[in-house]
């Protein structure tokens, strides 16, 4: 039977079972090569991806629907999942200081600046950390074409790291450090609800009750993020393993990484001569994309056309891919690891960088326009 133009094929019964078959297959090979917790960690990173792509939530998209129509049901399933994280995450890190850690990180002159321009450039290409990967899985071409620059964003912002933390930072603030472990989890949950409280009461009418899918999204992300940490030690991330990818070849290739501090540092050093299969924000990372893929190669969609989009509009991918990349590195994380994992684990930046992420978004879905990525480029 021949396809109609436009219409999407769905692959029959054979072809979804050689997917899950190859999924399967990848955890299996990674943990035979690397040690069973490996392969739990990229099988943690292909549920992250299966769930972002399979059941649409995301940071920048629900973001852009609150600023632009105040329809606030994404942005509420994020702070469901963030809330629903921290509620077992940081009792789970108070009793176990020696063995789980937090992603707690100073506020800073660069921090905010960069959480602001992190906001600003995932608008331009609708996509964070976590979404420009689940993008580039499931064959978007922007996505695909931002993630490399991300990539080589995150490595140089690392490099120069230590010259921006000089321009000033205060001490790591967390709530437990304030409240006390038990205090700190009310503060945490009490202010996602008054966030949360705001959004309804600026929602447009009828748009603030959440589907099911959304419902069933926040428990699926906090589960995993909750069996990340357990496995890991470490809360979800993204920036450092794609910033890693780039120093692990540049270091192939005969650059000198002693010149940079962060990258010369003893445990970052480590992590670029191990494999990287070892590295486990590189691990989920990769399963974020393989989950990604395997979703759209299921529902049949993984071609996607390549937008007739001007000039400007791909050279804009290129330049926010980069500053995706750099400023997340000077604000300690994207929408994942400083906002999501930030707040769940109690830390005072993750809602320095969600309030000043917030209003670079504003900024960024004010000037897609202006770059033709919409049609209607203003003059």
């Amino acid at each position: 039977m021949t396809a109609v133009p436009g219409t999407v094929v769905r692959p029959t019964i054979a072809p979804r079972l050689l997917l899950a078959a190859g999924g399967v297959a990848l955890v299996v090979a990674v943990a035979a090569m690397a040690g069973a917790r490996y392969g739990l960690l990229l099988a943690v990173g292909l549920g992250f991806g299966i769930a972002l792509e399979g059941l649409r939530f995301g940071f920048a998209g629900p973001w852009r629907a609150f600023i632009l129509r105040r329809e606030p049901a994404g942005l509420i399933a994020q702070l469901i999942a963030i809330g629903l994280t921290a509620a077992v995450a940081m009792p789970l890190i108070a009793a176990n200081p020696g063995e789980l850690v937090g992603a707690h990180a100073p506020v800073g002159v660069a921090m905010i600046g960069g959480a602001f321009v992190f906001g600003l450039a995932m608008q331009i290409v609708l996509g964070c950390g976590s979404g420009t990967l689940v993008n580039a899985g499931s064959g978007n071409p922007v996505g695909a074409l931002a993630l490399p620059f991300f990539a080589i964003g995150s490595f140089a912002g690392a490099w120069n790291l230590d010259w921006w933390i000089g321009l000033g930072t205060a001490p790591v603030v967390t709530a437990s450090s304030l409240f006390g472990p038990m205090g700190g989890l009310a503060a945490t949950l009490a202010a996602l609800a008054a966030v949360g409280a705001f959004a309804v009461w600026r929602a447009a009418p009828g748009t603030a009750r959440l589907p099911r899918r959304l419902w069933i999204a926040a428990l699926a992300v906090a589960g995993l993020a909750l069996l990340n940490l357990v496995i890991s030690g470490q809360p979800w991330g993204v920036v450092y393993g794609l910033g890693l990818w780039v120093a692990k070849g540049a270091h192939a290739a005969g650059a000198d990484l002693a010149a940079s501090a962060f990258w010369a540092a003893p445990a970052n050093a480590e992590r670029v001569a191990e494999s990287l299969l070892t590295d486990v924000t590189s691990l989920t990372n990769i399963g974020i994309l393989g989950g990604a893929f395997l979703v759209a190669a299921w529902r049949g969609g993984l071609a996607q056309p390549i937008p007739a989009l001007p000039a400007r509009a791909w050279i804009a991918t290129v330049v926010a891919g980069l500053l995706l990349g750099y400023s997340s590195r000077l604000a300690f994380g994207c929408n994942v690891g400083a906002f999501f994992s930030g707040i769940s684990t109690g830390s005072l930046h993750g809602w320095a960088w969600f309030a000043a992420a917030f209003l670079g978004s504003i900024a960024g879905v004010q000037l897609r326009p202006w770059l033709g990525f919409e049609g209607r480029a203003r003059p």
